[in-house]
This record gives structure tokens, sequence and C-alpha cells, in this order.
């Protein structure tokens, strides 16, 4: 069972501030990818003044082993081209964790004719798909389950974190 690591808003607070600085141009547009994206995306946008800001939803069919790989997603949102055509955009999301989400939302990013560069507060090299890729900015990497203060169950009188699936 993997590690797992349980941040607060301070800890998302200090992993975007450790990106900011790596942005050395402008962007476009900016791209969340949800469900993850959307928290630091929304931060990203603020903090970089962009207010072109669009979403993508990506689903992947439950596989294991080499189906897991080969199984084709379904978008379930995804900006028009037009919308994305000839501008720079910025892809948020939480983390890289095998690359499969990014990865195809960049490649349908690049089909509608844009440019896109890809940031995650987290990236997890060992478990990536893509070896010859990686994100364009990222704020740590790590070989850890990382729960993010958003994605915390709550109820009752307790706060408890999402489990990590069994590997």
């Amino acid at each position: 069972m993997l590690e797992r690591e349980v941040l607060t808003w301070n800890d998302v607070d200090a992993l975007i501030d450790m990106l900011i600085p790596q942005f050395t141009h402008s962007f476009d547009a900016l791209l969340m990818i949800t469900r993850g994206g959307i928290v630091p995306g929304g931060i990203l946008a603020e903090a970089l003044d962009i207010r072109y800001v669009l979403t993508a939803a990506v689903r992947f069919p439950d596989a294991e082993g080499v189906e897991k790989r080969l199984a084709w997603p379904t978008f379930l949102q995804f900006p028009e081209d037009a919308l994305l055509h000839d501008r720079r955009v910025l892809i948020v999301d939480d983390v890289w964790d095998d690359g499969r989400t990014i990865m195809t939302v960049r490649g349908r990013v690049e089909q509608a004719g844009a440019y896109p560069e890809m940031a995650v507060l987290h990236y997890k090299p060992t478990q990536s798909l893509f070896p010859k890729h990686q994100p364009d900015y990222y704020a740590a990497i790590t070989d850890k389950w990382i729960v993010y203060p958003w994605e915390l169950r709550r109820g009752g009188e307790m706060v408890r974190p999402i489990t990590p699936p069994l590997t």
C-alpha cells in the first residue's frame, strides 16, 4: 500500500508558490482538468491573471494491466476547437500519476491547433506511462498517495481522508 500524505490548505499555497515563479511567459488560456485541476487551476488563473478559463473532463474505463494502457477515453466535457485554436494554453491538474489524463488532454489541445503546456502540483515519474514526457511545470516530485484538502470526506463530526486504492 502506498504511503499517504494528507495536505493542508497551507501546503497547497506553498506548492502554488513554487509553481508561479516557473512561468516565464503569459498564457492565452487556462484549461483545468476536472476534478483535481479545478482548485489549483482556479488559484493559478487568479494569480496569473488568466481570464480565459476552460474545463476538460476525461473518463477512462476501469481496466488493469495492458487493457489499462490501451483503454480509450471518453471526453465528458471539452472546449470546442475554435476556443483553443492558436492560443498558448496552460493545462492544469493536481497530480501526474500515470499521466494518461493530462497527456490525453494535451493531445486534444494540440489537435485543436493550440500550444499546450502542462502544470501539476505533484509529479510521480515512477508511476508515469510516458517516460519520454513530463509536466512542463510541477511543484513537487513524490511517490506517495497525495490527499488534497478538497478530497477530504466530510460528514458528522469527523473528517477523514479518502483511502487510496490497493496496489
